[in-house]
This record gives structure tokens, sequence and C-alpha cells, in this order.
């Protein structure tokens, strides 16, 4: 795999990108959270006319994420724990990535970290992501037990949600990849929960659009090149028909709600993934960005989580609206992770290999 080739000005970038997708998905996350079982009428009375403008109370305070949040944060640290296992020799990061989310499941089975889990490395440690945030039914269906669900063998082959979509911007983040191999493993670690291909077809186009903006590309540029790689794969056509819905409704009048409703239809991946890229290449800036994808009657949380990744990953952190960010729930935790894994996939030989390894590193993210 033939990477960019980092300088200190590159580095920076790039780390000012992987804290950006990362924050904007939370941010956008916690910004859709309240909304997300609500019609837009019902956030329009609840809310106020305009609709949500600005974080609301949701699980006893205001910037509180749900699970898409946890379930990123996890998915970063399997890419993590899979460049790091890589020395070893064994080398499947789909594996790795399944294990990382079987200690998302146990967070949600669990009171608290469990000290015994040796293997557990630091982020299964955060004590606040042992809080139940509305994971939906497939999520704990496919997570549920050892199993991995693969390609050749899914879980829930009908299952048609955004969830895998929205925890799949850390894949794009590997900028050292071919875009190929990026929706490749985007779909198959998909496939552990969402099985029907639209789901895990739009999981790889997103994870390819976040892929395009890190390397640099405009959002144009990168939804082209997302439809480039689907055209190849079976099942794609309704991924990319509403992919090009949302690139023609850009030049369809003033945005609003109804066009976001209109491209979300009823909240299946691929339609969530439409909104979302609409949203992002219309929005003025993240803010209305973002208040544009969660001011509507489909799954609002998503919606903000994944218009959140793309501005995040285009603009890079300091795009991000500040006041929203001091009020995130697990801020912390978010930067913390999203700097190692910028360390990581910038500088990793001088943190593990042949010649020897850091052990502050292998205390945080296992081998094993």
């Amino acid at each position: 795999m033939s990477g960019p080739v980092w300088g200190r000005a590159e580095q920076q970038d790039f780390r000012s990108r992987v804290r950006g997708t990362l924050l904007g998905a939370a941010v956008g996350d916690a910004l859709g959270g309240p909304a997300d079982a609500l019609a837009l009428d019902e956030i329009r009375s609840a809310y106020g006319p305009e609709g949500l403008l600005d974080l609301a109370f949701g699980h006893g305070r205001r910037g509180t994420v749900t699970h898409h949040t946890q379930l990123t944060l996890f998915s970063v640290d399997g890419l993590i724990r899979a460049q790091v296992r890589r020395d070893t020799g064994a080398w499947h990061p789909p594996t790795d990535l399944h294990r990382a989310y079987l200690r998302w499941a146990a967070t949600q089975r669990d009171w608290g970290p469990d000290e015994r889990r040796k293997d557990d490395g630091w982020l299964a440690r955060e004590e606040w992501l042992y809080a139940r945030r509305e994971p939906t039914r497939a999520l704990l269906i496919g997570f549920g037990d050892e199993t991995m669900g693969t390609l050749e063998s899914p879980k829930n082959p009908g299952e048609l949600g955004p969830e895998a979509v929205a925890r799949s911007a850390p894949f794009g983040l590997l900028v050292g990849w071919e875009p190929q191999l990026v929706i490749q493993l985007a779909v198959e670690c998909a496939a552990q929960t969402h099985g029907h291909p639209i789901a895990y077809l739009s999981a790889g186009a997103y994870a390819v659009i976040v892929h395009a903006l890190a390397c640099g590309e405009s959002l144009d540029g990168a939804v082209q090149r997302a439809l480039a790689l689907l055209a190849a794969r079976p099942g794609h056509q309704p991924v990319s028909d509403a992919l090009q819905h949302a690139l023609g409704a850009v030049r369809q009048g003033m945005p609003g709600p109804a066009r976001v409703e209109e491209l979300a239809g009823d909240g299946t991946a691929d339609g969530l993934l439409a909104a979302s890229v609409y949203c992002a290449l219309v929005g003025e800036d993240v803010r209305h960005g973002l208040c544009l994808a969660v001011n509507q009657s489909g799954p609002s949380a998503a919606a903000g989580a994944l218009t959140g990744g793309l501005l995040g990953a285009l603009h890079g952190e300091t795009a991000l609206p500040p006041a929203w960010l001091a009020e995130l729930e697990g801020r912390p935790t978010l930067l913390e992770l999203a700097d190692d894994f910028a360390m990581e996939m910038t500088q990793g030989p001088a943190l593990h290999g042949p010649a020897g390894s850091s052990p502050g590193w292998l205390a945080r993210y296992p081998r094993a």
C-alpha cells in the first residue's frame, strides 16, 4: 500500500481531519439525538418554529451522544489494534474490528469496566461508555454472540438501517490504503450487523467518500469516486441512485426539510447517506449543515452523525462549532483516540515493530 509522505505539515493536516471527522460525527449525533424519534412537526413544537438549532437535553444533560458515537470509537480502536497486530503476522482487520465491537457489546451488558479483562485496552475502561443509548435490535443481535457475520454469511440479512454506515467514517481515515481496500473493509465490517446489500454498500460508499475528503478532494469529487467504485459491486443500484439523487438535489432551489426528508426516504441506509451528502454540500457552514440534517422526520442522530463526519473530514476540527464542542459528552476520549489514531497511521513504526515496541502503546492497544 503506497501511503502518503508524512512531513510535519502533512501530519498536522491529517490529525486535524481525523479530529474533525470524529468530533464532527459525535457533535452531529449529539445534536440529532433528542429529535431521533420525533416527526418534523413534533420537533418544531418542542424546539420552536425553526426546529432544533442548538444542543438539547437528552439522557440527563445537553450534548450526550448515542450508540453511533460509541461504535465509531470502537471502530477506531479496532483499526489501531489491527495495525499493531500486523507485526505478529496475523493480519485480518475484519476480525480485529469484530473483537472491538464485541468490547462495545460488553459495555451494553456490564455495569462498568472489568479489570480482569487484561486485553481490553484503555478505551473499554472508559466508564462513560457503559451507558445504553438506544442501540437497535440489529446491533444487539449482530454483536450478541461470538460469531462474526461475513459477506457470505451476514448477520441480519434483511436489515436496511443506517447504523452500520454511522460507525464507518474511521475506515475512510485509512489514507494510506487504496480506495478499493477501504470500501471492501467497510463493507465486510458492516455485514457483521447489517446484511442487506443496501446497508453494507452504503457503509462502503460513505467510507470511500470520507477517504477522498481526508486526502484533500472536494465533496463532489469524493462522491464521484464512490460512484465509480460502487459500479463494480452487485446490488449497488439503489445506493448509486441515492447518491446521484443527492447531487441532483443541490441544484433544485433553497435547501429545507422537505428536500432532506425526500432524500432520507424511510430512513434506510441509502436514504440517510444521500441526505447527509446533500446537507454537507449545501450547508453554508458546519452548523447550518448539521441543523439541516437533523430537522426532519427520519433518524436525526444518524443524519447528524453522517453529515458531521463528512464536514469534519472536509474542513478539519477548527470548522466545528466551538460552543457545541464545549458541551460534547466524551470529548476528551474522542480527542485522545483521534490523536492516537493519527499517530499510529503516521508514525506506527516508531511505536511498534520487529526492532522493538513501546510498552505504553501495547498496554493501550494490546496485541491479543
